[in-house]
């Protein structure tokens, strides 16, 4: 982006609630059934039928709502937002406008930068719609209305976000906590979190909003990262060209990396909102709502200083477990078994992230338990396998789901540490490398580390590194 424009972001996070049945009927709300199969006559708008509120999906929606440092109003109303789509067969949706279940909410970002959440509502979500080839360009699409009236909460944040690391960090942060307190898996290849962005640029040290555009229902936090950064330069060229950026909704293409006009932005006048005659006012007692407060799970927050606290960690280390209630609980449960909390961490931290980054894997998929990571951890402790050797077996062990012992075993990777096996190797590699011993000799000493590699060459990394460096000592010095 140019330094003479600022980003201006602010996102809607669309949540699905993880309650048995939907919001407003008893369907049951089981992700990947038959298209069509888990709907009614409430859940399809038919004529005549009535709402009935699910009052599990009030309570996680208070749930997440307290979480997220909100206050709880004590009176919201339901009211119908009105628009056509295919996958919205009522025509209009339950939702929430001018009088939320909560608003004045925040998640502080890890430099301690603060972003408002501006308000929580609950409402009930629409269909699918299954598109035959691009969204843009499909020449017809199917309806599925399994996911008519499975409960969402909406969150939306102030425009407080200045770039799209801020857009990342804080859609982490907030996936921590709604995942910590069991509301929802938030698995957004399956939708139940969801993403929308509205984003404007204007020149730094303006006050004044510049136009914005909405990227729409956006897959996953790296698209987020680059619809957002794609966008942000597309306005300021727009704006160093003099050309006006109009309001609209535009689509993130992924595999092209561009963003594609979808269609006009919709104000709120444009849904025609009224308050829903079928469901009565929500008022919550206030005693119920702090029982809620009181029996909410360990937060991220708190969860990261109990593990600086009491497993002595970095605060980076902390704060990067607990970003993933998943791998906070992998942590935990090894810490548990094996003891030695930093090296657990550069293990979770250094290879289990690679290995999760490299295969687009999300943690919750992770099917390696912690004891496997464990008894590796114990065999390199016990000089079985070499540190080299143990991070090749951790990377089959992620991949294949094979115990690290039947790894080793398999491949005759364990470590050589017996002297009278190695001692025919050190001599080879110092005769073969006259020149790099007289470096060492005169005083370089690089030239030794050199001396180590070719003997761990000859062995394929089983050789024990501290019985070569002695056994390497003793013939040199």
């Amino acid at each position: 982006m140019s330094g003479k424009y600022e980003a201006v972001i602010g996102l809607e996070v669309h949540v699905e609630l993880n309650t048995k049945s939907k919001i407003f009927c008893s369907c049951p709300t089981e992700f990947g059934k038959e298209p069509n199969t888990q709907v009614c006559p409430v859940c399809l708008g038919l004529p005549g039928v009535l709402p009935v509120l699910n009052e599990e999906a009030v309570r996680k929606a208070v749930q997440a709502a307290l979480a997220l440092n909100c206050e709880i109003t004590s009176y919201a109303k339901f009211d119908r937002k009105n628009y056509f789509y295919p996958d919205l067969p009522k025509a209009y949706q339950i939702s929430q406008y001018d009088l939320p279940l909560a608003r004045n909410g925040w998640i502080e970002l890890s430099g301690g930068k603060r972003i408002g959440i501006r308000r929580v509502h609950l409402e009930e979500d629409a269909g699918k719609l299954v598109h035959q080839g691009d969204i843009t360009s499909a020449a017809f699409s199917f309806a599925d209305y399994n996911r008519c009236g499975v409960p969402l909460i909406e969150i939306v944040s102030e425009p407080d976000i200045r770039d799209p690391e801020e857009a990342r960090d804080y859609l982490t942060r907030l996936k921590g906590i709604l995942q910590h307190i069991g509301v929802s898996d938030c698995r957004m290849e399956e939708g139940s979190l969801r993403v929308d962005a509205n984003v404007s640029v204007r020149p730094v040290g303006s006050r004044e909003f510049g136009t914005r555009t909405e990227l729409k229902n956006i897959g996953s936090f790296r698209a987020v990262y680059r619809g957002l950064s794609y966008e942000i330069e597309r306005q300021s060229k727009l704006l160093d060209r003099g050309e006006p950026v109009i309001q609209e909704t535009r689509h993130w293409d992924e595999q092209n990396g561009v963003t594609r006009s979808l269609r006009g932005k919709e104000e709120a006048q444009d849904y025609r909102y009224f308050p829903e005659p079928d469901l009565v006012p929500l008022q919550l007692d206030p005693d119920w709502v702090e029982e809620i407060r009181r029996t909410l799970p360990e937060l991220p927050e708190a969860r990261k200083a109990r593990f600086v606290r009491e497993y002595g960690l970095p605060e980076y280390d902390a704060d990067v477990l607990v970003s993933s209630p998943p791998i906070a609980n992998f942590y935990e449960e090894c810490v548990r078994l094996f003891g030695e909390p930093k090296t657990v961490s550069n293990w979770v931290m250094g290879e289990l992230f690679r290995l999760l980054n490299d295969s687009g894997m999300e943690p919750e998929e992770l099917k390696l338990r912690p004891s496997e990571l464990v008894s590796l951890l114990k065999m390199t402790r016990e000089g079985v396998v070499s540190g080299k050797i143990a991070k090749d077996v951790f990377e089959q062990m992620f991949r294949t789901g094979e115990d690290p012992e039947s790894i080793v075993k398999k491949h005759n990777l364990v470590q050589i540490s017996d002297k009278s096996a190695l001692e025919p190797l050190v001599l080879q590699v110092i005769a073969e490398n006259p020149k790099v011993v007289d470096d060492y000799k005169s005083g370089k000493k690089q030239a030794f580390a050199f001396l180590v590699g070719q003997v761990m060459k000859a062995t394929k990394g089983r050789a024990n590194p501290a019985v070569v460096n002695e056994l390497l000592h003793k013939r040199l010095d």
